[in-house]
């Protein structure tokens, strides 16, 4: 696995920075936004508009994920190790047993297993 990556997107930045409202503002549903492979490490994503948002191998370890909802977004490869999930949604195709494993052990959720 390569290591997590900082982008320069600007939208990236405004994550990185904490701002989720101004994010969801601008972002177009049309357009696609590639965060595979990104680091959030530590972030408060809380409020985050994931729909349709690819998040593939992402690491999300420590990060305030509650309330988020992943149930669009994909979410292959990534890691939530240690992160807050209170009230997150994620994708149908991920397992229980995965999303636990990746919480509790940091293993990337792998679909259809």
């Amino acid at each position: 696995m390569p290591k997590p990556v900082m982008k320069k997107d600007p939208m990236y930045q405004l994550l990185r920075e904490g701002k989720i409202e101004e994010f969801n503002s601008r972002r177009s549903k049309d357009s696609t936004l590639d965060f595979t492979n990104c680091d959030f490490r530590a972030l408060d994503l809380q409020g985050l508009d994931a729909d349709g948002l690819d998040f593939s191998d992402a690491y999300f370890r420590l990060t305030d994920l509650r309330g988020v909802d992943f149930s669009h977004a994909k979410m292959n490869g990534a890691s939530i190790h240690d992160a807050k999930v209170s009230g997150a949604c994620f994708p149908l195709e991920l397992s229980s047993d995965e999303i636990t494993m990746s919480l509790i052990r940091g293993t990337r959720m792998r679909y259809g297993c």
